[in-house]
């Protein structure tokens, strides 16, 4: 998965880039029988947080939306390998699912340095 800020208030953090999320070893009965694995937590910092923009042609940034972009197996994200029967669910700190390539809600931005906090989990498709 990759995700790029095309229009930009703020920076993403050095280390929030290229994450490595170990779901760890999960049975597919658990999946079967839960309907997805357990939890994961991650975080995007975002950094340089500044609400003025260049120019006086725009107003300034008061709001801002993520979108994760991936392969969509129906509203959870594909997995690749050798195995089938899975997807990953994204999760925002409110609750809010994360569909591929659709925006989650809009947050207001902070000015400085904020921190984007998620959880992923495996999930039958």
């Amino acid at each position: 998965m990759q995700g790029a800020i095309i229009d930009t208030a703020c920076a993403i953090a050095v280390e929030s880039r290229d994450q490595t999320i170990d779901l760890g070893i999960v049975p597919v009965a658990d999946i079967i029988r839960d309907g997805h694995g357990r939890s994961k937590p991650f975080t995007i910092e975002l950094v340089n947080c500044d609400l003025e923009r260049n120019g006086n042609k725009f107003p300034s940034w008061k709001n801002f939306q993520v979108i994760f972009d991936g392969d969509a197996e129906g509203a959870l994200f594909g997995v690749q390998g050798d195995v089938s029967g899975v997807a990953l669910q994204i999760n925002e700190s409110g609750g809010h699912v994360a569909i591929p390539g659709s925006p989650l809600s809009l947050s207001n931005i902070t000015p400085g340095a904020m921190q984007l906090n998620y959880t992923m989990k495996l999930g039958g498709e």
